[in-house]
């Protein structure tokens, strides 16, 4: 889905994403914990920044392979939505409600792939498409989806998201 424009139809009335969620029968795991020194999102005046997140599973397992070699496009793409889940599950914890969100901001992510590999954008498509399926025009965004060498503990995908809020 390609949306060109962030402005909210309606008189700047806002669909609500907890019941968008009810209504793509989204069930959003328990909010991941910080594994070291750090917090998983963080905030300063009416922006938050989350860490980044990885592929966790609702079942507590983790996602992990190398793009290009262990993983394929869609494989990977999966593993990105199932991260966004982990934010929203890290956002909503944070602010007690997604509804809070005024607009997704910027998402960064990283893709543990082969040196050869070129589709990267097509698989952060998998948390970015979750976010404006929850968020409307809301969660349309930058983003940066770039490759890395290796990523902790082989995760194929970590991604950070940046949001305003009310």
């Amino acid at each position: 889905m390609t949306v060109r424009s962030p402005e909210v139809p309606n008189g700047g009335v806002f669909m609500s994403a907890e019941a968008r969620l009810i209504e793509l029968g989204i069930v959003l795991p328990p909010a991941p914990s910080p594994v070291a020194s750090y917090v998983t999102i963080a905030e300063t005046g009416n922006v938050a920044y989350t860490a980044g997140h990885g592929p966790l599973r609702a079942d507590g397992t983790m996602i992990v392979g190398r793009v290009g070699e262990d993983l394929d496009v869609d494989e990977a793409r999966e593993a990105a939505r199932v991260t966004a889940l982990g934010l929203l599950a890290t956002i909503r914890q944070h602010l007690g409600s997604l509804d809070r969100v005024t607009r997704v901001v910027k998402i960064l992510g990283m893709v543990n792939a082969v040196p050869d590999f070129g589709e990267h954008p097509a698989v952060i498509n998998g948390c970015s498409d979750l976010f404006v399926e929850v968020f409307g025009p809301r969660g349309v965004h930058a983003r940066s989806a770039v490759g890395m060498g290796s990523l902790p503990g082989r995760i194929p995908v970590e991604i950070e998201v940046v949001i305003e809020f009310k």
